[in-house]
This record gives C-alpha cells, sequence and structure tokens, in this order.
C-alpha cells in the first residue's frame, strides 16, 4: 500500500521561510537549494530508511540513512546508503581511527537532539564529525533524514558535504 507523500520545494535563502527542524532551518540559513518530503510513518515498518524509500518512490541507493557510531569515544556521524549497511571498520579509518562501535542510542539522540530513525546529519544540537559514504557522489541529490521520521530532505551531496563538513570515504557495505 502506498503512503500519502507530500512534496514541498524550498530554494534556499529564496524560498519562504517557514518553522521546521533544525535541519531544514540549517538549510535554509545557508541558502542551500532542497526538497522536503514528507510522509505518513508506520511506526510498525522494520526499517526507517526503506520505508522512506518506498513512500518516496525513491532508489533505495539514493535514500541515506544517518547512523551515529563511537570511533576511539568520539561520537562520530555516518551517512550510508538505506540499501546497504555501515562498515564500522572503514569508518574508524576515515576519520583515523582504530575502533568503531555503534553508539548508544540515547547517548546518540541525546548529542544530536533527534530521536532514532530521525537522526538528521544536518542541525544537530552538538555538532559531530561525519563521514559520508563516497557513493553519494554517483547522484545528482540524495535523501536524508530531515529531522523527525516522516520527514526527509533531498539535496545535492556536495551540499551535504560542505554543510557538515563531511569526509567522503568508502564506508557502505552492500
Amino acid at each position: 500500500m502506498a503512503k500519502k507523500q507530500k512534496t514541498q520545494e524550498k530554494h534556499g535563502k529564496h524560498g519562504k521561510q517557514a518553522a521546521g527542524t533544525p535541519a531544514t532551518v540549517a538549510l535554509t540559513a545557508a541558502g542551500a537549494a532542497f526538497t522536503v518530503h514528507s510522509y505518513e510513518h508506520d511506526p510498525a515498518h522494520p526499517s526507517y530508511g526503506e520505508e522512506a524509500a518506498e513512500a518516496m518512490g525513491v532508489s533505495p541507493d539514493r535514500v541515506f540513512k544517518t547512523l551515529v557510531a563511537e570511533v576511539d569515544g568520539e561520537l562520530t556521524v555516518a551517512v550510508v546508503p538505506v540499501a546497504g549497511s555501515l562498515d564500522l571498520k572503514a569508518l574508524a579509518a576515515a576519520v583515523s581511527g582504530k575502533r568503531a562501535v555503534m553508539a548508544d542510542p540515547a547517548a546518540a539522540e541525546r548529542t544530536t537532539g533527534y530521536v532514532r530513525g530521525g537522526i538528521s546529519p544536518l542541525g544537530q544540537r552538538k555538532r559531530l564529525r561525519t563521514v559520508l559514504d563516497d557513493s553519494a557522489s554517483a547522484h545528482a541529490t540524495i535523501c536524508v533524514s530531515a529531522g523527525r521520521r516522516g520527514l526527509e530532505v533531498e539535496l545535492a551531496p556536495g551540499d551535504l558535504a560542505k554543510l557538515t563538513e563531511a569526509v567522503l570515504a568508502p564506508i557502505g557495505r552492500a
């Protein structure tokens, strides 16, 4: 069953300034071009990212999930395609670390200011170092969480990397 979807265009400084999530506010303040996609979130769906891809009718290799890991004790954001998984060794190597483990969900929520399934790489309460899977470069635009379940933002991967000061590295596994 298809989910109800609404799409709104945003065009940086020239778009309408509307109340939004910290992620959309950060994008608007930066003057970045982006599109917001909203859909009805189904709490029973087993995967937030796959649900987003299905609801938006977008290939799962263009929808990226935001994961928070600990690399040598420091929280680090990994942005990888929902179609795959995070390679923790590759993440550690990308930031010159030795060991990476998934972060405690409560610590990730507290530090980013977002709830699990809605963590965005943008507009976080405390800016964390970020690594974007280099497969993002193969697409004109990618989708990431806009800061809550059922809300995605579509933007150019270069803009995401610039705004988050992300390192691009092969951190995803198919």
